[in-house]
């Protein structure tokens, strides 16, 4: 049977980390991997001694990406908070850019000061300093607000401080380029 695989379509999934180095194999791997799996499983998997495998995987739990097991045998697994971290920092960055881009510093200021209003309304209203500190069951109980309406609040407010802080962080940035333009 020939081959129907042109040159440059990507390798069969059963086979996706072909051509890759034993790094990038061993770190595909691992991103595929959901509950904690023995290093000479992985090693299958990415096509590499067990050895090379452990070495890898030492490193990348080094990193904060793989979360090592202890047992007989030590097994590994991704480090879902790592991978959410990253992609936070990775959003509040391209948004801080993009914000401080497309607005004024007044426009950013006073975005902030409509969240502070929003933050400081929910604080106010579950009697809480952050969203965390407030038991949602207990407020449904106690009120007339279903528990679906008190989580929704909580989110809301949760999104409010993210957001205070990226836009404070573009307000600083952009005021930042504007002083350094104004004196430059």
């Amino acid at each position: 049977m020939p081959n129907s695989e042109s040159p440059d379509s990507p390798p069969p999934f059963e086979d996706a980390f072909r051509g890759d180095d034993v790094e990038q194999r061993i770190y595909g791997t691992i991103l595929q991997t959901r509950e904690p799996t023995a290093a000479s499983t992985i090693a299958t998997r990415a096509d590499c001694d067990p050895k090379t495998a452990r070495k890898y995987l030492g490193w990348f739990t080094d990193l904060g990406i793989v979360t090592r097991h202890d047992g007989h045998p030590a097994t590994y697994e991704r480090n879902n908070a790592y991978f959410e971290w990253r992609r936070i920092n990775q959003l509040a960055a391209e948004h801080s850019v993009e914000l401080a881009a497309e607005h004024s510093v007044e426009d950013l200021q006073q975005r902030v000061q409509e969240l502070m209003a929003q933050i400081d309304d929910y604080e106010a209203m579950y009697e809480a300093s952050t969203p965390a500190a407030v038991d949602a069951v207990a407020i449904s109980e106690a009120t007339t607000r279903t528990i679906d309406d008190v989580y929704s609040d909580l989110a809301d407010w949760a999104t409010a401080r993210e957001e205070r802080t990226r836009y404070e962080r573009a307000r600083q940035q952009r005021a930042s380029g504007e002083t350094e333009q104004a004196s430059g």
